[in-house]
This record gives structure tokens, C-alpha cells and sequence, in this order.
């Protein structure tokens, strides 16, 4: 069975982080060890945490040639 392609926009950064470092076979400890932070970071940024430090988050974001940015709001409902 083939996996579901999402586009990026589609995702929040903890959905992001999740599934581009699944795509890229790495683990938690291999993506703090590529970005420079703690594998709980990044164990935290993928729950969803929100509280958490932006130039770190943006240190992970940048292994995967991206970076924080501002965007519309998406609409809930």
C-alpha cells in the first residue's frame, strides 16, 4: 500500500516534522543530532508542544531545507 501524499502546507510544523523525518527513515535521536538539540525537543515539537523555542524549531526546519515563516491563519471549522 502506498502512503498518502500531503502537501507541506497542508501540515503544522509538528505534522511536518513527523512525516518528512519518517520519508527521510530517521529517528528522533538522528534528526536532534542533524538539527543540534535534545531528541526531547524534538519528541516535544512533534506533540505539538506550544511552548517551544523558535531558533531551535527553526534548526530542525533547516534539515529539511526549510525555515519559520509567517503565514495566513488557517480558517477552523
Amino acid at each position: 500500500m502506498q502512503a498518502l501524499k500531503v502537501p507541506d502546507r497542508d501540515l503544522d510544523v509538528a505534522q511536518f516534522v513527523k512525516v518528512r523525518r519518517k520519508a527521510n527513515k530517521l529517528n528522533q535521536q538522528q534528526l536532534a543530532e542533524l538539527a543540534g538539540v535534545g531528541k526531547r525537543f524534538v519528541i516535544e515539537l512533534e506533540a505539538g508542544k506550544p511552548t517551544l523555542r523558535m531558533d531551535a524549531v527553526d534548526r530542525v526546519l533547516a534539515v529539511f531545507a526549510k525555515t519559520l515563516g509567517i503565514v495566513d491563519r488557517r480558517q477552523r471549522g
